[in-house]
């Protein structure tokens, strides 16, 4: 397997596991324990949330007959590389407060962190992560028992360890490396968006 290189530079010091963190589509199916999983989930249950709510829901899918069912709620473009990842996931966010039923305006930004700290905890452990949004919504919630009045279904997550690109189709394997981002100055300022607002 060729060794992916990282060309990524921070523009300021950062600790390096932001950098590391990459989404892949080349897995390997080599199955994944159920203790590693465990502490993935466990990393994710300690992010932070408004009131301490969490209103995160993961539910995964390790074994065949679990995969063979996730495998069918992805569409077919993430289809052709996800279906060999070991490890399908998909992370809701409940939409209303457990204590008083109202809705919570920040279930999204909540579940975001939860994620985020699977995907960090995922590298911890040499193991890496991709966030899908292309699912089929309208089979999600009925297959996985969700009910959609209480939870949104934000996105799918394949997770395993690094595969074989030149098992990816052509056109798939030419994004197989980490990407960059926007430069700093353009995402984050010192005081009051310049340009009247306009971004």
């Amino acid at each position: 397997m060729a060794e992916i290189k990282n060309p990524r530079a921070p523009e300021a010091p950062v600790d390096p596991m932001f950098l590391d963190r990459w989404s892949p589509r080349a897995f390997s199916p080599e199955p994944i324990p159920e203790k590693t999983l465990a502490s993935l989930f466990e990393a994710a249950r300690w992010a932070p949330s408004c009131f301490g709510e969490q209103p995160w829901l993961f539910l995964y899918a390790a074994k065949k007959e679990d995969l063979e069912l996730f495998r069918t709620l992805l569409v077919d473009g993430n289809r052709v590389w996800a279906d060999r990842a070991p490890v399908l996931a998909f992370v809701f966010a409940r939409r209303r407060f457990a204590h008083n039923n109202k809705p919570n305006r920040w279930y999204a930004f909540d579940s975001g962190a939860a994620w985020m700290s699977l995907a960090l905890e995922a590298r911890k452990l040499g193991l890496y992560t991709h966030g899908m949004g292309g699912f089929h919504e309208d089979k999600v919630y009925p297959s996985l028992n969700v009910p959609r009045e209480d939870y949104e279904a934000m996105a799918g997550i394949a997770i395993g360890r690094i595969g074989d690109a030149s098992l990816l189709p052509p056109e798939v394997a030419a994004k197989e490396s980490p990407n960059s981002r926007k430069p700093l100055a353009e995402v984050a300022y010192a005081g009051k968006l310049p340009g009247g607002g306009k971004h």
